[in-house]
């Protein structure tokens, strides 16, 4: 078996020290452009793979972030949201030469994994607002970035303007003379929820409010359009605060006898890959979700640089589709 290449050897092959190779394996500003190219030049062709425990052990870093998302398995692999933003945050931290853990938090006591013995930094996602776990983390040490917008804790945090987008629906249902809105509302304990509530609210003017509370999920969504129906059987719009509740809604209406758009206009929120393949297709609201994880994951690797970066919200937009 061929022996591995040393930092040695890689330094004699780049012409340098051997304290200069290590610096540029651990990511130090204090070497040159022209340096650190004849280093990453010697690394690739002599094929060097450095020792991550000895260079965890110099720079006190891992390597690894953890993504913590705060539901259980099955709304993880059920909820496209999820998919889409685990897929902008894995293509990020890649990019920063990070390994990325993926943990679930619903039920699971993670304190003794997140510490700076095991990750650099942490991302949240779903967190609800009595949720212990960013106070807890803060008292670690650790960066850490918030995937919606933080309540009661000062956290970085990348989030869309769900207020915005939830008027931008209501807008659009009142331009096509609509009068009668409802809304199926994402949870009260979540800020997601919680804005695109006060955008709906907003929107209306001071006009009747019909408000349901919903999950996220699509039985929330039938169950909600059920219960409007029963209390106003006039009703002809619904704003779903999310795909998943619009597609319960469509599902309930349909059964009802209630054709869509002609009896009741229907407008989701998030603009997944659901959207386009109703029946008819979802008027929604498209969220950046691929941005809002890359976001997120670029955030932290900012932190994790010593910088201070400003928390972000990114905006959305209405996608206008025949179920409106």
């Amino acid at each position: 078996m061929t022996p591995r290449p040393t930092l040695e050897q890689v330094a004699a092959h780049a012409g340098v020290g051997r304290g200069t190779v290590s610096r540029v394996v651990n990511g130090s500003p204090q070497v040159s452009e022209q340096t650190r190219r004849a280093v990453e030049a010697a690394i690739a062709e002599l094929g060097y793979v450095p020792n991550l425990a000895a260079r965890a052990l110099v720079t006190r870093r891992t390597g690894t972030v953890a993504l913590v998302v705060a539901e259980g398995e099955e709304r993880l692999f059920e909820e496209p949201f999820f998919a889409r933003a685990v897929r902008g945050i894995s293509s990020a931290v890649q990019a920063s030469g990070r390994q990325l853990v993926l943990a679930l938090s619903e039920g699971r006591p993670l304190e003794r994994y997140l510490t700076p013995q095991h990750v650099d930094g942490v991302l949240l996602l779903s967190v609800r607002a009595d949720d212990p776990l960013p106070r807890q983390l803060q008292g670690t040490g650790l960066p850490v970035v918030l995937g919606g917008r933080p309540d009661g804790v000062d956290v970085p945090h990348v989030d869309v303007d769900n207020a915005g987008g939830a008027r931008a629906a209501v807008a659009h249902l009142l331009a096509t003379g609509r009068r009668r809105i409802a809304t199926v509302t994402g949870p009260p304990d979540m800020g997601a929820g919680r804005d695109r509530l006060a955008g709906y609210r907003d929107a209306l003017a001071g006009a009747e409010a019909l408000e349901v509370t919903g999950d996220f999920t699509e039985g929330s969504g039938y169950r909600g359009v059920r219960e409007l129906l029963d209390r106003r059987p006039d009703l002809d719009a619904v704003f779903a605060a999310g795909d998943s509740m619009a597609v319960g809604a469509l599902r309930a209406l349909r059964e009802a006898g209630r054709s869509v758009p002609g009896d009741v206009a229907v407008v989701g929120f998030d603009d997944s890959p659901l959207a386009a393949v109703t029946d008819p297709p979802l008027t929604t609201v498209r969220q950046p979700v691929e941005e809002l994880g890359r976001a997120m994951a670029e955030l932290l690797a900012a932190l994790l640089a010593g910088e201070e970066p400003a928390s972000r919200v990114l905006p959305t937009e209405l996608v206008v589709r025949a179920s409106s």
